[in-house]
């Protein structure tokens, strides 16, 4: 599983999200999909996390929640 999951905690905070055991898979495929990196390459996903964060971190939280809602 992404070990940047552990960096994230405030943004997930701020969307709403408490990672625990059970939703971990499901939140690491949503940021994939919000930052449109093909799942499991977590080093390219890890980077555009932290741009995407660094240049609008609400939009980012807000996508974040759209893709946790679809599942």
């Amino acid at each position: 599983m992404s070990c940047y999951l552990r960096h994230l905690g405030p943004v997930l905070r701020k969307a709403g999200i408490t990672l625990n055991p059970e939703n971990r898979h499901q939140v690491d495929q949503a940021i994939h999909r919000v930052v449109e990196v093909h799942y499991k390459d977590c080093p390219s996903t890890w980077k555009e996390v932290k741009s995407r964060i660094a240049e609008d971190e609400d939009a980012f939280v807000l996508r974040l929640k759209e893709e946790m809602r679809r599942g």
